[in-house]
């Protein structure tokens, strides 16, 4: 299959939940004064459809299979779902306390909901003051006080507290309890996968007066406990000319970086994997070739592997997300020693 190789946007899908927001502005100023409370826009989800491009009009499910290698990337094969799933997640009220599975487990138990796990990270675009998440257990919480704790309605006193800001990034290893506070818009990158294992959602009820489901013997199934994993990210930043490289994060799944820039940076794809660029704040041109195509905030582009070298030319600061599947850590590692990054801060950046 011959395709024209361009940046391409997908559109969002907005999911309802009940805590959620009436209004997704600035990020979507046309998603005001809502009837129902939205809580998730997915923007690379199997269902959302590209914008523009040569897969315009088609889900990503479609396109991904069938989609070259030069836009997939020679690492990366279009076999069953689009590998990412980008969302921006909006919060009034606390998510429940829950769990996710890995791999191992979900390939086992959750075949029919695609069998992949979900490793995930957060990157949080604003908080209100004073905002917090739950993340990991305490220090020496054991499986039979924690099963007590799911029945006495006391699971948010076993698991850690974290202050968290705008600019906040936080890892999240499958198997790790947690729970977003009340008070944020966050980016969430994870792996394609919407299986969640809830062990606590504070009795909360719908207009018909039913509670949601629990999933307690399956959560209590992949919980990790003992030593927690992940946590709050300590980002290391490159100046490389106009552009202000943040790494964030970087496993098997996903590598995360942010950049910032208020003047045109150069840049260049790699022919082993696609790139997704995720629009935080800023407006300007994406510029291949003949093509100049203006993008906003809350936007996500499927930059093709084999599109070569391409310019961002801002009209105002930008942050922008890219996130990759890497093809190996070993060579991403590599890359950033010959950036300066080190040793030590490469062991708080890489989860292999």
């Amino acid at each position: 299959m011959i395709v024209k190789l361009r940046p391409s946007r997908l559109e969002p899908i907005f999911d309802a939940r009940p805590w959620g927001v009436n209004s997704l502005a600035p990020l979507f100023p046309e998603q005001n004064n809502l009837k129902e409370k939205i809580g998730e826009a997915w923007l690379t989800g199997e269902k959302c459809r590209f914008a523009d491009g040569p897969f315009a009009g088609s889900t990503l499910g479609e396109a991904w299979a069938q989609m070259p290698v030069e836009c997939t990337g020679t690492k990366l094969r279009p076999e069953g779902a689009f590998p990412i799933l980008v969302k921006f997640i909006f919060t009034d009220d606390k998510l429940s306390v829950q769990v996710h599975p890995d791999d191992d487990y979900a390939s086992q138990h959750e075949k029919q909901a695609g069998g992949r796990g979900k490793t995930e990270m957060w990157y949080f675009v604003s908080a209100r003051p004073r905002s917090e998440i739950l993340f990991g257990l305490k220090p020496g919480v054991e499986r039979d006080s924690f099963r007590r704790a799911i029945d006495d309605a006391t699971v948010e006193n076993f698991v850690v507290r974290v202050p968290t800001k705008a600019r906040d990034a936080i890892f999240v290893p499958a198997g790790t309890v947690h729970a977003i506070g009340a008070g944020f818009v966050l980016c969430e990158i994870q792996e394609q996968s919407d299986i969640t294992y809830r062990v606590y959602d504070y009795n909360r009820r719908n207009a018909a007066g039913e509670t949601r489901a629990l999933h307690i013997d399956k959560a209590m199934d992949v919980i990790r406990f003992g030593e927690q994993e992940g946590g709050k990210i300590e980002p290391v930043t490159i100046e490389r000319g106009p552009l202000s490289e943040t790494y964030l994060a970087a496993c098997r799944y996903f590598v995360t970086e942010r950049w910032e820039f208020s003047e045109s940076i150069s840049q260049k794809t790699s022919p082993e994997h696609f790139d997704l660029l995720i629009s935080i704040a800023g407006r300007g041109l994406i510029e291949t070739g003949e093509e100049k195509i203006a993008y906003a905030p809350a936007q996500v582009w499927l930059m093709p592997a084999a599109l070569g070298a391409y310019q961002i030319v801002p009209q105002e600061r930008t942050e922008f997300l890219r996130t990759f599947v890497p093809g190996g850590l070993d060579e991403y590692v590599r890359q950033l020693g010959e950036r300066g990054v080190s040793e030590s801060q490469l062991t708080q950046l890489v989860h292999k």
